[in-house]
């Protein structure tokens, strides 16, 4: 079973209910803990309590509503969102470099004017500047290297060289990836946990120090990924294609008709 949340529903999926291999969708208004688990008690007690396993994200919220409503299940934090939490200590370390590389730029700028003269920027050997460097570097920070294109290769090459700090990161937040890769039980992977929050305390990373902080807080549930690596990652696609549709008609009015739309195309 997994559950997620978004600005409009709670998504609620389960592949095995009762004993029969099913889907079931809920779609609540709102993320309040005391709303989603009213819907939630409608779910005879009996059957609730056959939920044998539960994959959430961090949100404190919803560890509430999975304690009150599913009392036999074991709680699992979703891969994905401890990843996120890692990935996004990464981009925080180029989105602030790539802020000082503009301020940077913009005081030469205003030097070039005020000494009559036209402004030219650095210019690295892949035809990047190194405003441009950091703008185009975010995608290939998310991968590892061995999926990295031509193009990202080079870019690479030349983003770590000039920024080394992102290069401890980046190797960093793959180490984190290879935990999740590597390992298939929790003894093995409370052993690369470890090893990884030692190499965080090393590199003395800021961002990295706040993210290994909140896993080392949620290692529990996390670990518990490991007894049968389920992740809620249906429960996030569904989710999406709800925000996409209700863009793509701009917006909800007539919530019984919008519903009888989704059901129409994603019964």
């Amino acid at each position: 079973m997994a559950i997620t949340n978004g600005e409009l529903y709670t998504v609620l999926t389960n592949k095995e209910f009762h004993g029969k291999k099913r889907t079931l969708v809920a779609m609540i208004q709102g993320t309040k803990s005391k709303d989603v688990a009213a819907i939630l008690a409608k779910i005879p007690a009996e059957q609730r309590k056959i939920v044998k396993e539960v994959t959430l994200d961090m949100a404190e919220s919803m560890e509430n509503i999975v304690r009150y409503s599913f009392p036999n299940a074991t709680h699992v934090t979703d891969r994905f969102h401890v990843q996120q939490l890692v990935s996004e200590a990464t981009q925080e370390i180029r989105i602030a470099l790539r802020k000082e590389a503009i301020r940077a730029e913009n005081e030469q700028i205003k030097l070039a004017k005020s000494q009559n003269r036209r402004y030219r920027p650095e210019v690295f050997e892949n035809g990047d500047t190194k405003k441009q460097l950091l703008a185009r570097s975010r995608y290939l920070l998310f991968k590892a290297q061995s999926k990295w294109n031509e193009q990202q290769q080079k870019r690479s090459a030349v983003l770590f060289q000039e920024f080394p700090e992102l290069n401890k990161a980046y190797e960093l937040s793959m180490m984190f990836r290879n935990c999740y890769e590597s390992n298939h039980t929790i003894a093995e992977a409370k052993e690369s946990f470890d090893k990884w929050y030692l190499k965080v305390e090393e590199k003395s990373i800021d961002s990295f120090i706040v993210a290994a902080e909140s896993i080392r807080l949620h290692e529990t549930t996390i670990l518990n990924y490991f007894l049968n690596r389920s992740t809620n990652a249906s429960a996030e696609s569904f989710n999406a294609k709800l925000k996409n549709f209700r863009t793509v008609v701009r917006g909800v009015r007539d919530k019984k008709f919008h519903l009888f739309r989704v059901a129409k195309l994603y019964a």
